[in-house]
């Protein structure tokens, strides 16, 4: 799926190769500092390489129209964009972005149910807290059903017990659907649970990669 190739981004990031396959989950690990979320910015193309090649189903990233790339490969970030107005009105705007259309208030729901947010779609954002908010956005990530889920550190601001509901209705549904997740994670546990495949970064260099299927 993703390829990399003598990739250099400032002093942050230097690998010489690597493959990351369709189709399955994979867990990025390591310390604080060490290029994990710069990794996933640029397979999103919000950052380019200073040198080097990243490819994407074979087609070199550079070549690829950024936003038609990002309504396919998706990221959310570890402070996501909330916006003013309503639960409804943040899930609205992902499918603006996207250039999909709402098939009814279901879709929505079904989106925050899987999140774990029980919210109305009426409420207002100002009434959410830090952590509901956070599962706002995976929800209208979830929503969008990109390729591909570019997800840091998603479940970090959550209690243990929310956390394996929310990873686990991920992995599930991205499993059924044939989807590929790519997640930055500081937890062990998430990570040998749910990946098939661990890549441990060091300094922005790989120094480890575990299949764990």
């Amino acid at each position: 799926m993703f390829r990399f190739q003598d990739v250099l981004f400032k002093d942050i990031i230097d690998i010489k190769s690597l493959t990351i396959p369709s189709n399955q989950i994979v867990c990025i690990t390591g310390e604080s500092g060490g290029g994990k979320t710069t990794l996933l910015k640029l397979l999103n193309k919000m950052i380019s390489p200073d040198s080097g090649e990243i490819f994407y189903l074979d087609t070199p990233l550079e070549e690829m129209d950024s936003i038609n790339h990002r309504r396919k490969v998706i990221m959310l970030p570890q402070n996501p964009a909330i916006y003013n107005g309503t639960v409804k009105d943040n899930l609205l705007i992902g499918l603006k972005f996207s250039e999909k259309t709402m098939e009814n208030e279901d879709m929505l729901l079904s989106s925050l149910q899987s999140a774990r947010l029980n919210k109305k779609l009426d409420e207002s954002i100002d009434n959410l807290s830090g952590g509901e908010k956070q599962r706002l956005a995976l929800a209208r990530v979830l929503l969008l059903s990109p390729d591909v889920f570019l997800l840091d550190e998603p479940s970090a601001s959550l209690d243990e017990e929310t956390e394996r509901i929310i990873i686990e209705n991920l992995v599930a549904q991205c499993k059924k659907n044939s989807k590929s997740i790519i997640m930055v994670t500081h937890s062990n546990k998430v990570a040998s649970t749910y990946s098939d495949l661990i890549i441990r970064i060091d300094k922005g260099r790989v120094v480890n990669e575990e299949v764990t299927l």
